[in-house]
């Protein structure tokens, strides 16, 4: 919750930021798909790495760390390669600290309670996403246009959560193996030795998010349809707090009915509202597709974890989380490329109703996968 309370703040406002500091379109691309690219890769290498030592609590507390020193040094000088270096060292950490993360979550829980608990870290974790947001507009608000003080503002709650780390106690596990060195791209070698059935629910996350494009695109579409920066802002925190308060009564309900029928049934909203974004045009319809949408990221994003940790042996459960954040990172970037490029040719309309036609056909791949595990 802190730590994604501190990125948010700056979320909205980044793009400004970097312009105000000289950098063009193209250079704010090339720089956040130089971040998300470093953040993918690295899930896989660090859960990899985290259960060959055997440790989480390190790499989770460094991970928070890097992340929570990268927002003061965002301002601290604005050279680009500086910017480069600092951006890249905030996604970095996220890299270094998912796969341990997910594998605490998963130790903690029984396979009866993983919708419950991975629901309860996306319910916190998207709460941040509420309060970054309503911070920074706030502070804007009365200083306005002064983005270099909210960097180092959000060192604030970044530092909290380095200091809630530090509460995490590593327990002891049998059998750790030996330290040997680790190739970077070793992860890689998880998917050919992986249980089966991991490998086609990981098959059809995959293919789900080659075509579940940045959210930006949803903001773009309201915004294209007359609402104004602030109602788009506003729409945006409406959204991640209807998704915070979803996620976890509906991880809780996924434990009661099946982790695959909660994580088909949110792709089935995740199909009305992209259908509902190529033909609506009202204000307040958007407002009711954007809490459809929390509800789908509610049913899915926990689950989808929750669903492959139950599914993998215990030991490799930070490589297998770890591999498929690394490919899914991968795959929202080609997804995000996919969907600007329809929009550029075919309009904004043709990029939404393609999304809905190939989440019908990801969500019958899901209803008709023969598994063991639910």
């Amino acid at each position: 919750m802190f730590t994604d309370t501190a990125s948010e703040m700056l979320y909205p406002i980044m793009p400004i930021y970097l312009k105000s500091i000289g950098f063009s379109i193209i250079l704010i691309g090339v720089l956040e798909g130089v971040a998300e690219a470093t953040a993918g890769l690295s899930k896989g290498y660090f859960g990899k790495r985290s259960d060959v030592t055997g440790k989480r609590v390190p790499f989770v507390q460094m991970g928070y760390a890097l992340s929570a020193i990268s927002k003061p040094m965002m301002a601290a000088f604005i050279y680009p390669l500086w910017i480069f270096f600092a951006r890249t060292i905030d996604r970095f950490g996220k890299g270094i600290r998912t796969g341990a993360r997910d594998a605490i979550l998963s130790n903690e829980a029984t396979p009866a309670t993983k919708g419950k608990v991975f629901g309860f870290h996306r319910s916190m974790d998207t709460l941040g996403a509420v309060l970054g947001p309503l911070l920074a507009l706030q502070y804007l608000y009365f200083y306005p246009e002064d983005y270099k003080t909210l960097f180092y503002l959000a060192f604030i709650p970044g530092l909290l959560a380095v200091g809630a780390s530090f509460f995490l106690k590593e327990k002891k596990r049998k059998n750790s193996i030996e330290l040997k060195p680790t190739p970077f791209f070793s992860f890689l070698n998880y998917w050919k030795t992986s249980p089966a059935l991991y490998r086609k629910v990981v098959t059809g996350l995959l293919a789900f998010t080659l075509f579940n494009s940045s959210d930006v695109f949803l903001l773009l579409q309201a915004k294209q349809s007359g609402l104004s920066d602030t109602a788009v802002i506003g729409i945006y925190i409406f959204y991640n707090l209807v998704y915070s308060l979803f996620a976890l009564p509906l991880g809780i309900l996924a434990d009661r009915i099946g982790l695959k029928k909660m994580l088909i049934y949110g792709i089935g909203v995740f199909a009305i509202v992209y259908f509902g974004m190529g033909f609506n045009h009202n204000t307040y319809i958007f407002i009711g597709l954007f809490a459809l949408y929390g509800i789908y990221a509610a049913a899915t994003e926990g689950v989808s974890k929750a669903w492959i940790s139950n599914i993998t042996n215990k030991e490799d459960t930070a490589t297998a989380i770890g591999t498929f954040s690394a490919f899914q990172s991968l795959c929202t970037m080609l997804a995000s490329s996919f969907a600007g490029l329809i929009w550029y040719n075919f309009g904004s309309n043709t990029t939404f109703i393609v999304t809905g036609t190939a989440s019908i056909l990801i969500l019958l791949y899901f209803i008709f996968m023969t598994s063991e595990k639910k």
